[in-house]
């Protein structure tokens, strides 16, 4: 695995230090898997962080272990480069009793399609099985919500430097058009957006009503 998939997180006393974030879909993980990563952050001296997005961090670790450490934990990097779908943030819907809608294998079937995919800007994408939309799911750049009559789907949520609630794109659709019309934004962003232009801000430039035209349609 390349050094590439290491960022440098910190430098002390002249010594760089880097971390890495291993792919977990979903956020589910096996206990095996939790094991290995356990194992492998404490022969490199790592420190762990569980993230926000549903991942963990390994840092403290050397530039010239990365590659040993990447072969050992034999796991994909969370991200690929920064102008893609960086992650699929997934509520436990289907162990959750307030869910609406078994909404797991839903963003199991978004990441599966754009995890990696490259993007005008960083994207990330957020799926929640009741209004509750636990996962910050109106500060993704596209969402689905579950609710007791049909899906909402959400674009143009942003958090950090430039927050943004997302606009409601449709309500009430069943799961199939709701992917549909994810397709559709994705398509739609990809063709008519600038290169480093956030969701949010290329539908503020076009105007919220054009753009539920277009994906819409």
């Amino acid at each position: 695995m390349p050094n590439k998939y290491g960022n440098l997180q910190k430098i002390y006393n002249g010594k760089r230090k880097y971390g890495i974030t291993p792919h977990i879909p979903g956020g589910f993980i096996l206990p095996e898997t939790l094991e290995k990563i356990a194992r492998v952050a404490k022969k490199y001296n790592g420190v762990i962080k569980i993230t926000s997005g549903q991942r963990i961090l390994i840092t403290n670790l050397e530039e010239k272990d990365l590659e040993n450490i990447w072969n050992e934990l034999e796991m994909e990097p969370a991200v690929k480069e920064q102008n893609s779908v960086k992650n699929v943030e997934i509520c436990p819907a289907g162990f959750c009793k307030r869910s609406k809608f078994n909404t797991i294998g839903t963003g199991m079937k978004l990441l599966n399609k754009y995890q990696w995919m490259s993007m005008p800007c960083r994207s990330k994408i957020g799926v929640a099985g009741c209004r509750n939309a636990c996962g910050s799911v109106y500060s993704k750049d596209v969402g689905v919500i579950a609710d007791k009559d049909g899906f909402i789907v959400t674009a143009g949520g942003s958090a950090g430097y430039n927050p943004r609630i997302a606009d409601i794109i449709v309500d009430k659709v069943d799961e199939k058009m709701a992917l549909e019309i994810i397709d559709n934004i994705f398509n739609y962003y990809i063709e008519n957006a600038e290169m480093g232009e956030k969701l949010g801000f290329f539908i503020d430039r076009i105007g919220i009503e054009e753009f539920k035209k277009s994906v819409l349609k």
